[in-house]
């Protein structure tokens, strides 16, 4: 099995890049983080998990070292597949899921594509003693203003403005611990230059 390609940026997809590795061409399908930091001719150095069905082989590829150990955590959930998992490492780091894990934050969590209440749930139940290592020095316990409801409303709002959990949860980093859902929204606005 694969676990790490380095070679030239050959060509480029939505969602994938044919990599080339000593003469042989790979097509390997990435996060869109990863994604967004390819150029063809560049050099990219991924992280490979091989999925092998009856019908096709397929490889994914995750350029940060965390982003591919939460990956390959998320394939240990019960429901939850390659592509699936792909989708989360898109839209959250590995500490912020952490956090979200250890503090039993389903709303974060279900924010997420292809999380729904249930699927948050098992996460939280099947992933609760495993997240610490993924945050390293970063973990810590989430302030409590994160659970606050003044934030929930705030973040679905912006959500609802496009804004990724990533850029919410750095937005509300900022802010003060006693700001309220406007201000929050306000703050996050002006933190963002939108």
């Amino acid at each position: 099995m694969l676990g790490y390609l380095k070679g030239e940026i050959l060509f480029l997809f939505e969602d994938s890049c044919i990599l080339s590795v000593g003469g042989v061409g790979y097509k390997v399908t990435v996060d869109s983080r990863t994604r967004q930091g390819m150029s063809t001719g560049a050099t990219a150095e991924l992280f490979i998990y091989t999925a092998v069905r009856e019908d096709a082989i397929t490889l994914y590829g995750v350029a940060e070292r965390e982003a591919f150990e939460l990956f390959e955590l998320l394939l240990t959930v019960s429901g939850i597949g390659a592509k699936g998992a792909l989708a989360i490492v898109s839209k959250i780091t590995a500490s912020e899921f952490a956090r979200a894990v250890a503090a039993q934050d389903v709303k974060t969590l279900t924010r997420l594509p292809g999380v729904g209440k249930k699927s948050a749930e098992r996460i939280l139940l099947e992933l609760k003693d495993k997240v610490k290592p993924l945050a390293a020095e970063n973990f810590a316990a989430l302030p409590a203003q994160i659970q606050s409801a003044a934030q929930d409303e705030a973040a679905e709002a912006l959500e609802a403005l496009g804004y990724t959990a990533e850029e919410i949860s750095a937005a509300f980093k900022s802010a003060p611990a006693d700001a309220t859902t406007e201000q929050l929204i306000r703050f996050a606005l002006k933190f963002q230059g939108r």
